[in-house]
């Protein structure tokens, strides 16, 4: 989102991530239909296929005169990461505010690739919360409150995706909602891709 501030440089919300192949989004979408049906899944914002990833790195506001530092190094890094095998599996949910579905495959390097999507941005100058051991996570839906989601978990912790190789990693912008339209989901919008092993 730009910056309104004349002052300041305009910014754009970005992550880095891994975005599926649209077989393996569809069969994610199959899996997840029963799941509409359980009790208190209404009251859950559910994500939208045309938007799931896997985020490797979060940036934030990024202002625009850093992005063509950052799209340097991240070129790099997708350089010295070779093409992997990964699949959607199972699911899980960090307390009541957020259900996802896992990964499984070459997590190995996955997390490296997380690992380098973050130097990246620490050596473009860009400010970043302490490091965390990186989660592979797709998010599939959120709380607006304090939820249970085990159920919901449960339901897909036996899901096994079909293999695909990652070959990219994604430069993504993130477009809040701003219209305050209940319901409204953000938008993401590929800035820029750079082949794995490249």
């Amino acid at each position: 989102m730009s910056s309104s501030d004349p002052g300041r440089p305009a910014t754009q919300r970005l992550f880095a991530a891994v975005l599926p192949p649209d077989a393996a989004v569809a069969e994610l979408r199959t899996a997840l239909a029963p799941l509409h049906s359980l009790p208190g899944s209404r009251d859950l914002r559910w994500t939208g296929p045309e938007g799931w990833h896997f985020t490797l790195a979060f940036y934030g506001d990024v202002p625009e005169d850093a992005t063509p530092e950052l799209e340097a190094r991240l070129e790099r890094a997708a350089r010295r990461t070779a093409p992997f095998a990964l699949r959607v599996r199972g699911a899980g949910h960090f307390g009541g505010r957020a259900l996802w579905a896992g990964a499984a495959g070459g997590l190995d390097t996955l997390r490296l690739l997380a690992e380098r999507a973050e130097a990246a941005a620490r050596r473009a100058g860009l400010p970043m919360e302490e490091h965390r051991r990186y989660t592979p996570h797709l998010t599939l839906a959120r709380s607006r409150g304090a939820a249970d989601l085990r159920p919901f978990a449960a339901a897909l912790a036996g899901f096994e995706g079909q293999r695909w190789e990652a070959a990219e990693l994604t430069l993504v912008r993130s477009h809040l909602p701003v219209s305050g339209v209940p319901g409204e989901r953000p938008r993401y919008t590929a800035v820029r891709a750079w082949p794995l092993g490249g």
